[in-house]
Order: C-alpha cells, then sequence, then structure tokens
C-alpha cells in the first residue's frame, strides 16, 4: 500500500541560524529541534541532559499520601503483601520493580501474575482468593484495576485493602480503594502519561521520600521502568523522557543479568537503544505470558541465580520463537479468511474470529493485518465458551472510543485510544462486527485511511558529512542525534527526506529486503542503505532511474566495526 509523506513545515533560515548560533549545532539539528518546540538554551539543556531532580513530586498524585501511608503501615506492621501485575511487559517490570525494591526492606512479600487463558485480564477472584488464603492484607495492583470495581468489592468483602497503580482510561465508576492513575478526571498531576510501571515507580518514590531511604537504590531501578515505557508505546516526553533516558543509561552500563541474556541470545550487542529494546526484550518477556506464565518473566528479571537466569532466558527465548511461528500461521488464515468474505472489501474494519487461534498472538495479528489491510482492526479466539481478543488501530483513529459505542454488546473491555482487550458473547459476534463497522464508517476521517510517514526535513547526502570527515567513520551529525534518543512517541526518530538519488550495486536479501548503495548528482558521497521489506521496490532502484526516498540515519555494526547506513522507509520513482 502506498505510504503518504506527511513532510512538516520548514522553519526559516533566520530562525535557525539564530538558534543554531545560540547552541553551537549543525543546521540540521537546530532544525529539529526548533520543529519539536526546543527554541531556548534551556529547553535544549533539558532535553539533551534530563535530570531525575525534574521528575515531579509523586504526591501530586491523587491518593498517592494515602497509598504512601497504607504501604508504610503494611512495612512497619509486617503485613503480608501481594504484588498483583499484568502479564504484558508493563505488568511484569512494574512487578520486577517493586519486588525487588520492597523485599530490601520487607520480607513478607510475594507476587501474583494471573493466567492469561483460565484469569484474563487484570484483577481475578482466583488472584483475590489466593492473597486471601496466604495470609495477605494488602495487595498492589500493577498495570491494572481501574476497571476492577466489583472484584475489589469482593475483595473487600475478605477483609483485603488494595492500592491501584494503573494508567488506563478509568470507567464512570472508580474502584473503592486508594487509586493512582494520573488519567484520573480529578487528578491534578501534571503527567498524564506515565506507564503502569512508571506509576509503580511513582509509588515507590513516595515511599522513599516519606522514609527518608537514599534515592539512588530507587534509580538503580530504572531500567525497569524504561523498557516498560518502550514496549508499551507511551509517549517518550516529559517525565517519561527522563525515566527511560536514565533506565537505558543504566541498562547499556550496568546491564541487569536477565536482559543481558536476553540481548545476547536475540544477538544484539550493546550499546542498545529504546528501539531495540521494543524488539528484542519486550517481545521476548512477552512471549512468556503470551504463551506459558508471565511469572516466568518475573522470576527471570528478579533473579541473582545465574544458573537460573540462564535456565528461564533460554526458556523464555524458545517461547518467542515458538510466538513467532503461531503468529506466522494465525496471520495468514486470518487472511484466507478475509480474501474469503466479499463483506470485508466493503467494510471500513477488520474484525475476524477463529475458536482454535491462540489468545496470546491475537494482538501481534491484529498489527499484522492492518499492515496488509490498514483498517482498525480486531482479532477473536474463543476462551471458556466467550470470545475474547485484541484491537488496534491506524493513524489517529481512537479504537477505544469505537468499542465504547459497542458496549451494550461485550462483556468486558479496557484499554486507550491506540490498543484495547475485549470479551464478548458468542451469539453477539456478528452484530457487534457489524455495528462496530457502522461506527468506523461514521467516525473515520478520510486522512486516517492511508499508511502515513512524516518527515522532518529534506537532506542532500553532501551535508550529511562535513567536508573534512573521514566517511569510513560514523559522522558527527548522526552522533549528535543519538543524543535526541531514547525515542518514541512524541520524539520519533528523524526521518529524513532525499530526492534525485540514484544506486548502484543493488541486490535483494532474503527474498524481501532491498540492498543497496546510493548517491546524487553532484556530490561524491556514496552511502550504503537497507529497505526492509521493500523487495517490491527494485525497478523504481534501477541503475540509471533517478528516485526520491525518506530514510532514517542508522549505525550498522559488523564483524567489530560500525559504519552509516540509511534505514529506507519509503521509495517513490522521480517521473
Amino acid at each position: 500500500m502506498e505510504k503518504k509523506w506527511i513532510i512538516r513545515q520548514s522553519v526559516d533560515r533566520t530562525t535557525i541560524d539564530s538558534f543554531r548560533s545560540e547552541l553551537k549545532v549543525n543546521p540540521v539539528v537546530a532544525e529539529l529541534l526548533l520543529q519539536r518546540g526546543i527554541n531556548t538554551f534551556e529547553k535544549a539543556e533539558h532535553f539533551f541532559r534530563p535530570k531525575l531532580e525534574d521528575l515531579h513530586d509523586p504526591f501530586l498524585m491523587k491518593n498517592m499520601p494515602e497509598a504512601v501511608h497504607r504501604l508504610e503501615k503494611a512495612i512497619n506492621e509486617q503485613e503480608n503483601i501481594l504484588l498483583f501485575g499484568d502479564y504484558d511487559v508493563d505488568g511484569t517490570t512494574a512487578v520486577a520493580l517493586m519486588y525487588t525494591f520492597l523485599s530490601k526492606h520487607h520480607s513478607h512479600l510475594d507476587y501474583y501474575i494471573p493466567d492469561r487463558y483460565t484469569e484474563g485480564y487484570g484483577l481475578s477472584k482466583k488472584g483475590i482468593d489466593c492473597a486471601k488464603e496466604n495470609g495477605c492484607s494488602l495487595l498492589i495492583l500493577l498495570d491494572c484495576g481501574i476497571k476492577s470495581v466489583e472484584l475489589i468489592e469482593y475483595g473487600k468483602s475478605l477483609g483485603l485493602d488494595f492500592i491501584v497503580c494503573d494508567h488506563h482510561q478509568p470507567g464512570e465508576r472508580i474502584p473503592d480503594a486508594l487509586v493512582l492513575d494520573p488519567k484520573q478526571v480529578d487528578c491534578n498531576y501534571p503527567y498524564k502519561e506515565l506507564c503502569g510501571c512508571g506509576v509503580g515507580f511513582k509509588l515507590l518514590q513516595g515511599l522513599s521520600i516519606r522514609k527518608g531511604w537514599k534515592r539512588a537504590d530507587l534509580y538503580e531501578l530504572l531500567d525497569f521502568v524504561a523498557v516498560a515505557i518502550g514496549a508499551d508505546i507511551v509517549p517518550v516526553t516529559g517525565e517519561n523522557r527522563i525515566l527511560a533516558h536514565h533506565g537505558m543509561r543504566l541498562l547499556n552500563e550496568y546491564p541487569r543479568t536477565s536482559f543481558k541474556r536476553l540481548l545476547t541470545l536475540a544477538k544484539r550487542s550493546f550499546p542498545v537503544t529504546l528501539t531495540d529494546v521494543v524488539f528484542t526484550i519486550a517481545p521476548r518477556i512477552n512471549s512468556a505470558g503470551r504463551l506459558y506464565s508471565g511469572r516466568h518473566a518475573v522470576e527471570l528479571m528478579v533473579s541473582e541465580d545465574t544458573s537460573l537466569i540462564e535456565e528461564l532466558a533460554h526458556a523464555i527465548d524458545n517461547y518467542n520463537q515458538e510466538r513467532r511461528e503461531l503468529d506466522a500461521e494465525t496471520t495468514q488464515e486470518a487472511l484466507e479468511i478475509l480474501d474469503a468474505d466479499e463483506w470485508y472489501t466493503h467494510a471500513k474494519s477488520t474484525v475476524v474470529f477463529n475458536e482454535g487461534w491462540h489468545k496470546g498472538v491475537v494482538g501481534i495479528v491484529a498489527s499484522r493485518l492492518i499492515e496488509r489491510h490498514f483498517k482498525p482492526t480486531i482479532v477473536l479466539t474463543e476462551n471458556d465458551g466467550k470470545l475474547t481478543g485484541s484491537a488496534r488501530t491506524i493513524n489517529h483513529f481512537d479504537i477505544y472510543n469505537a468499542i465504547l459505542s459497542c458496549e451494550d454488546l461485550l462483556e468486558q473491555f479496557g484499554g486507550h485510544t491506540y490498543a484495547a482487550g475485549l470479551t464478548l458473547k458468542k451469539e453477539n459476534y456478528e452484530a457487534f462486527r457489524h455495528r462496530f463497522d457502522e461506527v468506523v464508517q461514521a467516525s473515520l476521517q478520510l486522512e486516517d485511511e492511508v499508511p502515513t510517514e512524516t518527515v522532518d526535513l529534506e537532506l542532500n547526502f553532501d551535508s550529511i558529512y562535513e567536508r573534512l570527515e573521514n566517511r569510513t567513520l560514523i559522522p558527527k551529525l548522526k552522533r549528535i542525534l543519538r543524543q535526541m534518543e531514547p525515542h518514541g512517541p512524541g520524539n520519533m526518530q528523524p526521518v529524513f527526506y532525499s530526492g534525485n538519488v540514484y544506486s548502484t550495486n543493488v541486490r535483494i536479501l532474503k527474498e524481501a529486503h532491498l540492498k543497496l548503495q546510493v548517491t546524487q548528482p553532484d556530490t561524491d558521497v556514496v552511502l550504503d542503505a537497507i529497505g526492509f521489506n521493500l523487495a517490491d521496490k527494485e525497478l523504481e532502484v534501477a541503475a540509471g532511474v533517478p528516485f526520491e526516498m525518506i530514510y532514517t540515519l542508522e549505525s550498522n555494526r559488523w564483524n567489530g566495526k560500525e559504519s552509516l547506513q540509511l534505514n529506507i522507509k519509503d521509495i517513490r520513482a522521480m517521473i
């Protein structure tokens, strides 16, 4: 499917020259910063050197004083505490963070990760009963709980107390618990985009302040928060940028044994970026909860036993390989269903069901189907006699609100703008499929129906290297751009446009990827480039044919050497 290139509005040259003079940076860097609203020296300093002392006061969050007091009481009185976390990366890292920190101060502590298949998402009756049977009096819910109104009522009837650390959109009713969620409408916390692990971190930050504990002990665990921020695709802005920046520094300079082993098994070497985390560590941690038990992921992350870490890391890497095979098989089956049903040719959405699909891969498959058909997508399977599945969206379309419009046909649902989970009765499937498509038809904007790539600015190849730079090394421009990391929503990696490009030495790798060298007229700069899954563009880059392309500047490490490589996002022939 052809992509629409959205070119950011260029900044006027006078403003760029003035700003670059103040910062003493390359004009390319100056314009990129200005596009991001960084227009003063002070803002640039905060952006390039995020400081932990700029983290917000945790007690600004609604219910934080009461939650810290309740946790402090549990520690002082030696109560049994159960950490209950979701089975995805955000939930399991939150449990690992809190368990690692609290276990140094409190011995009556355990954790619980629900089974994806027998218990489903979020707080479960089985988990509550387990807490009661084991004499727990306080449950801390991590990355879940904001919609567990009835289950928390049940737990409270058994004499249990609850602290909820969640970041999902609240429903109309808030649970009768000490709820920490910056998205509550009456919560005045300055930053609303924390992940679940981030909210758990704020609780520990508040506890450390109250107890007078060394903050450095907590900051040594920020690698957990960074992994969660990357995996949960939350904005890498404001407080998240501070947390991710320092968490990634920890991961690279003092890697936790568990993360180091996962990266080694993924054949990745240090240093790594937040993007590397998203594509290596995160899917492996997720695979444990998708196919077997999220508890395995927590055990891996909290263990200090190297032999156990080795065993669990290999098991989780194998889970990930199994997950990839299931993902490919299920995606193919789903595509065949779509091809066979004429209704989908007219629909603006994709809602597809097969009772035999593995629940752990339906979210991934929804994303795969969007790559092919680019429509808001829901993939469902059957579990305990009901249909359950995951939703993913396109561009800026709010899939949570679309599902909310079908609430009367659902048993339960939850999520946010870009992703959601849902459960419904089997007999409601056809009604839901048609209602959901009607909602999408009515609210989907024309501009959201086309995949887009945002392009920051135009770049000529001869401006990538300075005049006397060694072109076999990484250019200064790329080294400065690295300091703009970590990248993610709100601070995406800069994408550049170049026109009148010619290729040399074109090859196809693994029947899917385009590998070539590129140059422009009137320059002697020749650059390596790769276009993943762009083999179908081979004719457009044939020798002697001018084309235009959009790309990012990457470092390619091979045989101990590092060199510049353009990562091509898209290519168009110039007519």
